[in-house]
């Protein structure tokens, strides 16, 4: 694929866990955001900014501080910039009884402690960003 030349690529648990942890660190995301499980492999592209994660099974984490449902699946993409996601895909929260996905997820620099998700929908939710903490 040619999103992805030139891409760092880790492979297994371990190695991509630890990538896709620091890739959160750098842009300023919330460590806790991609709760992960059995990933394959974790690749980035810093000329695009373009990441992906292969994991071995969809992943649905409950983070618990603002009662929400979010499912990971087993293949997530987006372009990570200084404090967003943007274009993302494999990412769904559960609003009610529909599962929208998660087009996109922002930490807002003007409100600092609040992180906005929208949907493909257009629907915006905003979270107090300590609620993806590690370990949340």
């Amino acid at each position: 694929m040619a999103e992805k030349q030139g891409a760092i690529v880790k492979k297994g648990h371990e190695e991509g866990l630890k990538m896709a942890t620091s890739l959160l660190e750098e842009f300023g995301l919330p460590l806790g955001l991609l709760p992960l499980a059995n990933v394959i492999e974790v690749g980035f592209v810093r000329a695009t900014g373009y990441m992906w994660i292969m994991q071995e099974k969809k992943v649905e984490h409950d983070f618990k501080m603002i009662s929400k449902l979010v499912g990971y699946s087993c293949d997530i993409n987006g372009y990570i910039e200084k404090k967003r996601i943007k274009k993302l895909s494999g990412v769904k929260a559960k609003e009610f009884m529909m599962w929208p996905p998660v087009s996109e997820i922002k930490v807002d620099e003007a409100a600092p402690g609040k992180i906005h998700f929208k949907s493909l929908a257009g629907i915006t939710k905003t979270f107090p960003v300590e609620a993806f903490a590690l370990g949340q």
